[in-house]
């Protein structure tokens, strides 16, 4: 055989020493390690083992930091480049796999000395590596400086290898430390080969137990500080199996949002299993900073892994995952237990969704990791859709979109497809919603931005079963004060902002504004905000509050939709309020009509918001021949509907995005 790299037979694969398909844990005591050398000694030559010497050898050479060694979850791997055992291959086989064992492990051990443990010298002056290896371990020891600028250049030319061999990715994924992995995870095109594959703890032998694991986790979690509606799902998933909740009838009436889904057929009730119930309960807990250490604390972030790779199919159970994982991310004390439960590669790999909600939930995780350029914070249910990994374009302005309510962060915005009507169900598919136009049009026209989009009570709109109790169902002035602490943690406020709103989600922004205004702590998101853009929203009533649908459609009015009543004295004075104060701060309005009629089920279509309703008094009113559930939907870039709202921030931006 010709020289072949010395690093090459130490990088990790998918737990494999040959065709054995065996993996050589280094934790485990080299009384196992005998064992094993034996064993496959044994099976080489019928009973031959390697030589003493070469076990003694290994074991003086091999040192570890075994306190970050905790249980399965902890572990720690080094795998052998696969070695073909078939005698034609080699002459001497025993020889040339004991060669190649000993000289790997010595190389691999001695090179990690020699780079990481003496102070830093580009030059490396001792250091005996293949000419192709030597810009590797630069990289690497670059990207674990004391040099925060050395880092950060270290990473990007890391991530921008297109041509390296297989086991060099695998050597980086061996070496790198946690800020290393976050960052590689949070660069643009990343090779997933820089991460070590996560442990699969899953048994197929323990999946029918993964249920009552689920329960006592969820018994382990306080049942305090936690809103009744909660708790009530919390022990109903405890309470019940996996049955339906056939007695549990009824659904939650919304208004605005992803295509109006409000009305909810009484004769059925969707099955939903008690994995599926037990993580909604979950992400409510992880938005609670001391339950999140807590989850962590009952091996909740190996049980969480366990069942997202069991429910591979479920996006949906997926999702509700890494939902959670987001928040407890929130929790700078939780990232390194994060990273050691192997959740830093299923971020990585979940960004490449070609689903919006996977990809932005997993960026979003993946920013409240990366402490390193990442100042804010995105609390539960503030998404970032641009930009979702490092880059060196600098950061504008902010664009903020606001969806109805029980609407969605990324449904409502969506391209317009296909003319639903707002009862259909295939609403809650996310394979029939097109692109998600925020993340990929106004990204591409205006890169300078950060586009993100909040979401609000859609747990309970999925859950679809009916709270007894009536304390969840909030006004705007509860959820007004609740997402404006969001939005100023995840630093809206800090640069230029544009506010976009479709339906009743603009009544939420004049809110928020006035409330801000009021509130010395919020004034910057006053002082920074540079123009409203609202999409057909009912700033004098609607008529749809006054209608009940009684044969096979029930609606069930919130708080919120009971004061759309034109006669409603909480809706005239918010926008009274509001059209004093907007003269106030000059702000500059956009707002959308409606002119086409929405089907409500099969029997009613009405004009949810009428024109003289959409028109707040102030700034430009633009009417659109589409419905109210396209108004925010534009066809495509060259719409009229998408040219207007881009030339609307633009305008309102111009001093901050120059030529753009």
């Amino acid at each position: 055989m010709g020289r072949m790299s010395l690093a090459a037979y130490c990088v990790v694969c998918y737990r494999k020493i040959g065709t054995l398909g065996s993996a050589w844990k280094v934790d485990q005591s080299w009384k196992d390690i005998r064992k094993i050398v034996k064993l496959t000694g044994s099976l080489i030559l019928g009973g031959c083992i390697f030589a003493t010497y070469e076990v003694l050898t290994l074991r003086k050479l091999f040192s570890f930091d075994t306190q970050v060694v905790q249980q399965e979850k902890l572990k720690s791997y080094i795998y052998l480049q696969t070695v073909s055992l078939d005698q034609s291959d080699y002459q001497g086989v025993i020889y040339q796999v004991r060669k190649k064992l000993h000289r790997a492990a010595k190389k691999i051990i001695a090179m990690h000395a020699r780079i990481f443990q003496k102070p830093f010298d580009e030059r490396f002056s001792t250091l005996d590596a293949e000419e192709c290896d030597y810009a590797l371990w630069l990289l690497v020891k670059r990207s674990q400086s004391n040099d925060k600028m050395v880092r950060l250049q270290a990473v990007e030319e890391l991530a921008a290898n297109r041509y390296w061999h297989d086991y060099q990715y695998r050597t980086v994924a061996q070496t790198s430390d946690q800020r290393t992995a976050i960052a590689l995870a949070r660069s643009k095109d990343v090779d997933l080969r820089f991460f070590l594959p996560p442990h699969l703890l899953l048994n197929p032998k323990d999946t029918c137990c993964l249920e009552d694991e689920l329960r006592l986790l969820l018994a382990a979690l306080p049942q305090t500080d936690l809103d009744q509606c909660v708790q009530y799902f919390t022990s109903l998933a405890l309470r019940e199996s996996s049955q339906t909740i056939a007695a549990q009838k009824g659904g939650l009436w919304c208004f605005g949002g992803n295509g109006l889904p409000y009305c909810e057929s009484l004769s059925t009730v969707p099955a939903k299993t008690v994995e599926l119930f037990c993580l909604q309960a979950l992400v409510e807990h992880s938005k609670i900073p001391s339950h999140c250490n807590k989850i962590e604390a009952n091996k909740g972030l190996q049980l969480l892994q366990k069942l997202y790779h069991l429910h591979s199919d479920s996006h949906k159970i997926q999702r509700s995952i890494i939902h959670i994982i987001g928040n407890m991310a929130l929790d700078e004390r939780l990232h390194a237990s994060i990273t050691r439960a192997g959740w830093v590669s299923i971020l990585a790999a979940m960004t490449k969704s070609p689903r919006v909600m996977e990809s932005s939930h997993a960026a979003r995780a993946l920013a409240n990791l990366d402490r390193e350029v990442v100042q804010e914070k995105y609390p539960d249910g503030v998404y970032i859709l641009h930009p979702q990994c490092r880059t060196n374009e600098p950061i504008k302005a902010d664009v903020l979109f606001v969806h109805g309510l029980l609407g969605a962060a990324f449904k409502t915005w969506r391209q317009q497809d296909l003319e639903h009507s707002a009862d259909e169900r295939d609403l809650d598919v996310e394979d029939d919603y097109s692109e998600c136009w925020p993340k990929t049009w106004l990204a591409s026209d205006c890169p300078s931005l950060r586009i993100i989009s909040v979401e609000y009570d859609t747990h309970l709109s999925d859950w679809r079963t009916k709270c007894p109790i009536e304390s969840y169902r909030e006004s705007l002035a509860y959820r007004s004060t609740e997402l404006l602490k969001k939005l100023r943690a995840a630093g809206i406020g800090d640069r230029p902002l544009i506010w976009l709103s479709h339906s009743m989600g603009g009544l939420l922004v004049k809110k928020m504004l006035l409330d801000a205004s009021m509130d010395p702590e919020m004034a910057s998101i006053v002082d920074s905000t540079r123009g409203i853009v609202f999409y057909s929203v009912p700033h004098h009533g609607s008529r749809l509050a006054e209608y009940s649908v009684n044969i096979r459609f029930l609606l069930f009015p919130s708080v919120e939709v009971k004061e759309l009543s034109k006669d409603s004295p909480a809706l005239k004075a918010l926008n009274d309020d509001f059209i004093s104060f907007a003269k106030n701060q000059n702000f500059p309005v956009l707002s959308f009509a409606e002119t086409l009629p929405t089907r409500v089920g099969r029997m009613l279509s009405l004009h949810v918001v009428p024109v003289e309703s959409a028109d707040l008094g102030i700034g430009e009113l633009i009417q659109v021949e589409v419905s109210h559930l396209n108004i925010c939907k534009p066809k495509n870039k060259e719409s009229f509907l998408y040219q207007q709202t881009l030339k609307f921030i633009q305008d309102s931006l111009k001093r901050e995005l120059g030529n753009h």
